[in-house]
Order: C-alpha cells, then structure tokens, then sequence
C-alpha cells in the first residue's frame, strides 16, 4: 500500500452495493463523509460521529461497521453495503424494510439506515433470533422516535418470514 501523505487525494476503490465505485479521498476523510459527499449515498448518516448511536452502520466485507468510525482510504478493495443496497429493486422493498413499513417501525428515519444494516446481518447469521438476542443488538443503536417497540416487532416479523422464505432475504 503506497505512504498515504496528508492534504493529498487518493483514489479509493471499492464494490458498492454490487457494483465497482471510486472516488478521491484525503487520508483522513471519514468513510460515512466520504460515503454522503463524494459517492452520493445519502442513506447513511451522520449522528454522533463517536460510532455510539449506529447510524452509520453499513457492512464492509458483510459486517457491520460504523462509518464514522472508519476512514475512507481503509474501504480500498472492499465489498461495502449500504441501506441502497437494501432493496432488490428500486421499486420493491427488502423484506426488513417492507417489515419495517408496515409496523411504522420509522418515525424521523434518522437512525433507521443503521438499524436495517445491523439487522440485516444479525438476521443473515441468526435466522431465528429471539426477542432478547434482538433487543441486545438494538440497544447498540439510538432512537429517540419509536420507543423501539415497533422496530422489534418488525424485526421479529422479518426474521420469521426469512426463515419460511429464504430466498427472498433482504440480504441476499
């Protein structure tokens, strides 16, 4: 890997939600910045910028990372997702998403990106979680909205409609 020297540009290559992305990046430039102004992938946001409310959650390399936490230079090479990469097409939800719809699981949104990405990968490696393995996954995220109530209903609801229909995984 080349000296990274600061104040200059370096090109980051990476997959992003399946496809090949790029872009230029300073050294220190956090990856949910990086992600946000120079890619234009808006779905993931920005809250304490101390990686303790999960907003920034995406997955790199299929775990769940925060992006705040992160710098854009260490995602050269890497497999990303974000919540865009969520939904099968852009017309139709994932099955966490359309979950989390019908259970108004969302109020502000603000921290709904991060929770769906860390769900996501908690539902791909537990198929059935049960509600205390859920709420201890949650408590690593900040709503101040829904009282997360609904989003563990979702969640629950999601998980059991993966386990029937595996195929239709929101992260396949």
């Amino acid at each position: 890997m080349p000296r990274l020297t600061a104040g200059q540009k370096h090109i980051v290559r990476f997959i992003l939600n399946g496809r090949p992305a790029a872009g230029e990046a300073e050294p220190r430039l956090l990856l949910s910045d990086f992600l946000r102004h120079v890619i234009g992938a808006t779905g993931t946001h920005v809250g304490c910028e101390h990686g303790v409310c999960g907003a920034c959650t995406i997955t790199i390399d299929g775990a769940p990372a925060r992006a705040c936490l992160t710098l854009a230079v260490q995602a050269e090479g890497c497999d990303l997702r974000t919540v865009e990469g969520l939904a099968p097409a852009p017309d139709r939800l994932g099955v966490l998403q359309a979950a989390f719809r019908r259970h108004h699981a969302l109020q502000c949104g603000f921290c709904t990106a991060g929770i769906l990405m860390s769900l996501d990968t908690f539902l791909r490696d537990h198929p059935q979680p049960g509600e205390a393995a859920l709420r201890d996954l949650l408590s690593g995220h900040l709503c101040r909205c829904t009282g997360y109530t609904p989003i563990l209903r979702a969640a629950l609801e999601a998980a059991a409609e993966l386990a029937r229909n595996p195929e239709g995984a929101a992260h396949a």
